[in-house]
């Protein structure tokens, strides 16, 4: 197996070293504009794996030819939030980065599934979709798992319990109109609701849903760990073929009564990419709140749309 990821930056880099300590993949291709960034970066992490115990081959290099047969592409490349900025300021710029890495991309590796990181999420997969001509189920969205970890995060900062028996979901665009299933999280198997005040538990998703902006104010930039950590298990569910049920943004068809649109929804991420989208019951508040997301995520793809003519 191969894995190509475009963009050497703070998150492209921690996805390549993550991914080559799984020891999953045969080759990982780190790619980037900026010569001597990705062969530099990728020649460290070749040699720790004599340390960690890998032997997975890690190449930096500029020129797509070298990412030629890719099984995954992971694109990570674009600009960055800087403080004050929402991921729509990122727009203009990073659509144009999406459409010229996908495009070169996309040619050398026409039967890749394409997993795209950067930011503002949905539009960006939106453009990657257009641009590579890939079927829908092989371009996939890495921000519910994210959304979702921040939110489990924060319900282990409140009551202490493991990560481990912290089960949640969001879903809704990659926003501040994502949408945590409050009915459907648990711990150890016990409602959220159960242990936790109606107060704590919206002041988590407040936080939840304000977690990129947060460390973006703290750092100066965007978080790179756990985005990383996310899309280094979606490439693991679809290199080992796990069937993994995981919030990740998919095309939908008719799901959840929209169309033409990609929205963070609970997929089956397997060989073929996105194998099966579930459709969860919501009540109406939470279908209310879905929909609302989805309106702004469709503006948003509206004027991406208009960019790429």
């Amino acid at each position: 197996m191969k894995v190509t990821v475009i963009g050497a930056g703070n998150v492209g880099a921690s996805t390549a070293y993550a991914l080559a300590q799984k020891g999953i993949v045969n080759d990982i291709v780190l790619i980037d504009i900026i010569e001597g960034i990705p062969q530099g970066k990728a020649l460290d992490m070749y040699q720790s794996g004599p340390i960690e115990g890998y032997d997975t081959r890690v190449v930096g290099t500029n020129d797509y030819a070298l990412t030629k047969n890719s099984d995954i592409i992971v694109m990570t490349a674009g600009k960055p939030r800087k403080p004050g900025m929402s991921r729509e300021d990122l727009l203009a710029v990073n659509i144009e980065i999406v459409k010229d890495a996908i495009s070169k991309a996309a040619k050398e590796s026409p039967n890749a599934i394409l997993i795209v990181v950067s930011n503002p999420l949905d539009a960006m997969c939106y453009g990657a979709l257009k641009t590579s001509g890939f079927k829908p189920n092989k371009v996939i969205g890495m921000a519910g798992i994210l959304d979702t970890a921040r939110f489990s995060a924060f319900i282990n900062m409140e009551l202490g319990a493991s990560m481990k028996d912290i089960h949640a979901i969001v879903l809704g665009g990659h926003g501040d109109t994502m949408v945590p299933l409050i009915r459907a999280t648990t711990v150890g198997g016990v409602p959220l609701t159960s242990l936790v005040s109606k107060e704590k538990i919206d002041a988590m998703v407040a936080r939840t849903t304000n977690g990129g902006a947060e460390i973006v104010k703290l750092m100066g930039t965007s978080a790179w760990y756990a985005p990383a950590a996310g899309t280094v298990q979606m490439v693991e569910s679809i290199v080992l073929d796990q069937k993994r049920v995981l919030p990740c943004a998919a095309w939908l068809q008719g799901e959840y009564g929209l169309k033409d649109i990609f929205m963070g929804v609970p997929t089956m991420l397997g060989k073929n990419g996105v194998e099966k989208i579930i459709e969860m019951p919501m009540n109406d508040d939470e279908k209310a709140l879905f929909k609302a997301s989805a309106d702004k995520v469709r503006a948003t793809v509206d004027e991406t749309a208009a960019m790429m003519k």
